[in-house]
């Protein structure tokens, strides 16, 4: 089936499309979920509800941009959603990790290094991981963090830094890489 198909079909409540439309894209989605997640029942209830919104929202979707990309910011806000719904973000943050702020320039680990990052990076705290997948990973600009998060911009610009101070230790400390980095644009190769 093809994606136009595919659409079409799901527009039509057609059973065989909406199943083809989950299978193409449930695997990818779940890894946005997971990075978000507690734990895999999470990011499965994750994944269940932003499906469900994909399919009940399928007609506002106007053709204009990428398919998946309309998909993922569907995912990702029903994610920042359950967050907030189960209140998972308000978790108190140990800001005790974010003492040692020096980086230096590194390149990206190697792809077979890309799993173990994503675990590393579910480690953080909830608040930490949640910034740290919308600007670093999705690409979110810290204004609409703030905006989606119910936060400051300056609050989700202090997480980020905190967060990638505390990932920096914990990828040093698993021994993934062996100093620390100056930036971390190489995330957002972790975004498929």
């Amino acid at each position: 089936m093809t994606e136009q198909a595919i659409i079409a079909g799901c527009l039509h409540n057609d059973p065989t499309a909406q199943r083809e439309l989950y299978s193409k894209y449930s695997p990818k989605m779940l890894s946005v979920c997971y990075r978000f997640a507690q734990s895999r029942e999470d990011a499965e209830d994750m994944l269940q509800e932003g499906f469900i919104k994909v399919f009940t929202q399928m007609h506002t979707f106007q053709n204009k941009g990428v398919f998946e990309g309309w998909i993922r910011r569907i995912i990702v806000h029903t994610c920042i959603n359950f967050l907030k719904k189960y209140k998972k973000f308000n978790e108190s943050i140990d800001l005790a990790y974010a003492t040692n702020l020096y980086v230096k320039e590194e390149t990206m680990p190697s792809i077979m290094q890309a799993k173990q990052v994503i675990e590393c990076i579910r480690l953080l705290p909830v608040g930490y991981r949640t910034v740290l997948n919308l600007y670093a990973i999705e690409g979110f600009s810290h204004r609409e963090i703030g905006e989606m998060l119910d936060i400051e911009e300056s609050t989700s610009r202090s997480q980020y830094t905190r967060s990638k101070a505390m990932l920096e230790t914990i990828l040093i400390r698993k021994k993934i890489i062996d100093q620390p980095k100056e930036d971390f644009n190489w995330l957002a190769t972790l975004k498929k």
